[in-house]
């Protein structure tokens, strides 16, 4: 994931982060149930507000039943991109456990990042599934290799449950009244190319920005609990941008 120049090089947690946050799409590992032997599938992915990976799986899927049989599993998502050497990018891997989830936040969330889910998200084999995050392995390239913990990567939401609450009405706000300044998030903070940006999730580190399948990852300067801090923090990316 490219990094703008003009900002201080990320932690390994930091890059972890924001990896996770901007990803659409990552491969799991499951235990087979049949034959004990790890199993690699390719699976769309979102996040909860605190950072938890979000996914919408049908239990007709072998890695849903092996998932039902064995919680245990890990997420890699890469960073690398499409040029030069792949193994000189950014990935991480999680590994946790993973179950069933009726977060009141999951389904928009993932739909915001996942239009074409619409059409399968209410078939009743599918279901929304949620990882516990315990440790994670991150290489940011050759020679950059840390281990970190779930706590490392997962948001705590204690004081901004006033900002979980109004995210959606946050979203629709910006997207409708200021898609000026959404574009230039993208394009002058971010470097993403020109296109028709629109924020698609807030949480208190940062927000999420998608043009034609393409995401980014906007940080926060400081931690963010209340809608009118989000106000602020997008005022000020905004003189920012235009300066």
């Amino acid at each position: 994931m490219a990094q703008p120049d003009n900002q201080k090089p990320l932690t390994a947690a930091e890059a972890s982060k924001a990896l996770v946050r901007s990803a659409r799409k990552a491969a799991l590992a499951t235990v087979d149930k049949a034959s004990g032997v790890p199993y690699a599938s390719l699976v769309t992915v979102a996040t909860e507000p605190d950072g938890t990976p979000l996914l919408l799986i049908s239990r007709l899927a072998v890695h849903t039943q092996n998932l039902l049989a064995d919680s245990r599993a890990s997420l890699m998502f890469d960073g690398s991109g499409p040029d030069g050497d792949p193994l000189a990018g950014g990935r991480v891997t999680l590994i946790g456990s993973f179950s069933r989830t009726e977060s009141a936040t999951a389904r928009r969330r993932f739909l915001a990042r996942h239009p074409g889910a619409e059409t399968y998200v209410d078939f009743p084999d599918f279901g929304f599934f949620s990882m516990r995050v315990e440790r994670a392995h991150y290489i940011g390239g050759f020679g950059r290799i840390v281990d970190l913990t779930g706590a490392d990567l997962v948001v705590p939401l204690t004081g901004a449950e006033s900002l979980v609450a109004a995210e959606e009405e946050i979203i629709i706000h910006m997207n409708e009244d200021h898609a000026d300044a959404v574009a230039l998030y993208a394009t002058k903070l971010l470097g993403g190319a020109p296109a028709s940006w629109r924020l698609i999730g807030v949480d208190p580190e940062g927000s999420d920005l998608m043009a034609d399948g393409a995401t980014l990852r906007l940080p926060f300067s400081a931690r963010v609990l209340t809608p009118d801090a989000a106000r602020q923090e997008f005022v000020r990316m905004a003189r920012e941008a235009r300066a």
